[in-house]
């Protein structure tokens, strides 16, 4: 058996579910805890990237792109924030977001990860607009995140102000997209076997116990 396994995250700061996704994972590595190890390197997939300035209310553009009323969605999205309260995560202003452009905190993320603060940058930005309703496209929304888990927000604006993680992030869609990725969270294991979507804890145990064990099911 391979006791490391490697996983790429393919996630779009502003899809709840690869908020709840990462947090369902969290909970299947403390469980298998002792058996296996695991590294995590984070993946760009942008949900909105027509998004601007301070966007739209987020049930009114939901209702628009899948075809359904306000009300519908408004119940959907409740019942993700109840999914994600249990799993211990903000969502607090879930229902009061707008949509946004998520390209700068991707290259943040990026930027972060080379500091080993990867993963704590994007749960910072899960947080803000999950949790804050704060604008994610905002610079500034950014720097504060940046700040809170104790990096240098001075060389996180220097990125801003530059291209820096542009190409990167660009990359990463091209790539994912390449390769079948058509909707987030994906969670690619040791760039062969792909699991699609928030899995439970207990699916996502087996499924990586299965593939370190050599006999995969997915």
């Amino acid at each position: 058996m391979n006791n490391t396994l490697h996983i790429d995250i393919v996630s779009d700061i502003a899809c709840p579910w690869c908020a709840i996704g990462y947090a369902r994972l969290e909970r299947a590595m403390a469980g298998l805890e002792g058996e296996l190890a695991f590294s995590i390197e984070w993946h760009a997939f942008e949900l909105n990237p027509d998004a601007s300035g301070e966007g739209e209310p987020i049930l009114q553009a939901l209702s628009r792109k899948y075809g359904r009323s306000e009300s519908e969605m408004e119940a959907a999205q409740a019942n993700m924030v109840s999914i994600a309260t249990g799993l211990g995560l903000n969502f607090e202003k879930m229902q009061q977001r707008r949509t946004a452009n998520t390209f700068d905190a991707h290259r943040l993320v990026k930027w972060a990860g080379e500091q080993g603060r990867q993963t704590q940058m994007k749960q910072a930005f899960f947080d803000a607009y999950f949790g804050r309703a704060e604008n994610v496209g905002d610079q500034q929304v950014l720097l504060r995140c940046v700040e809170t888990i104790g990096l240098d927000a001075a060389d996180a604006q220097a990125v801003l102000a530059s291209e820096r993680y542009a190409e990167a992030v660009r990359a990463d869609e091209e790539r994912y997209r390449q390769a079948g990725v058509t909707g987030v969270p994906a969670f690619i294991i040791n760039g062969q076997y792909m699991i699609a979507g928030a899995q439970e804890p207990e699916t996502l145990m087996t499924a990586l116990r299965d593939i370190a064990s050599g006999n995969p099911d997915v």
